[in-house]
């Protein structure tokens, strides 16, 4: 793999024209997340044809209804992406019709099910509805650990602190190596929901002059 450290890195805000590469990159980095192993069962002969098809749906309907991502750039290459869900635009993805009959057809009814169960899960552990959730949210396996995460953090924290609707943004994970890394950039553990055999960890970041409390 070519060095990248050195280059130029870029933020951009992302469009449907962007929709094969985001679709790639975050299969690449959700493929081994321990909740989707769970949700999209691992075990089971095809796991990898569920979890592509899972990520070309939720970025596809995404794109649809024109709801924003960032992306973070080394060298005119895509290695970081996010996709955002705005206040009061949260269930539209999972709510769509469109949406659930590619997952049923894609990944079947116990997978779509579990999904489905996951997500509201989730949903349910927000502090308020005025913030930002983050569907999904991923740097490229291959290059983690360059400080590409915490540079598509920062530029997301000061995007979702324009909107005057917003008190902060809701993530999840499932998966522990990264408890320490959402610690360290400022974000609250609110809730925990079981996936299965996994804990998923629910975290709050503030925007600035906003606390944890004002914003219940």
């Amino acid at each position: 793999m070519p060095e990248m450290a050195s280059e130029t890195v870029q933020i951009r805000e992302l469009d449907s024209g962007y929709s094969r590469e985001t679709r790639t990159l975050l299969y690449q980095a959700y493929l081994k997340e321990p909740s989707f192993a769970y949700l999209f069962e691992s075990g089971r002969p095809g796991y990898e044809r569920r979890v592509k098809a899972t990520i070309r749906a939720l970025v596809k309907e995404h794109y649809f209804q024109d709801m924003p991502a960032l992306g973070l750039f080394v060298a005119d290459r895509l290695v970081g992406v996010t996709l955002i869900a705005p206040p009061q635009r949260r269930l539209g993805i999972t709510e769509s019709w469109a949406w659930r009959i590619r997952m049923l057809m894609s990944t079947g009814l116990r997978c779509t099910q579990r999904y489905l169960e996951y997500y509201h899960a989730v949903l349910a552990c927000l502090p308020t509805e005025s913030v930002h959730v983050l569907p999904l949210f991923g740097v490229h396996p291959d290059l983690q650990g360059r400080n590409y995460g915490e540079q598509l953090l920062q530029a997301l924290h000061d995007w979702c602190a324009q909107d005057k609707n917003s008190k902060g943004i809701v993530l999840d994970t499932g998966n522990g190596d990264y408890l320490d890394f959402y610690n360290r950039h400022g974000y609250q553990e609110i809730g925990e929901v079981e996936v299965g055999p996994v804990r998923e960890h629910i975290f709050f970041h503030p925007n600035p002059q906003v606390s944890l409390g004002s914003a219940a």
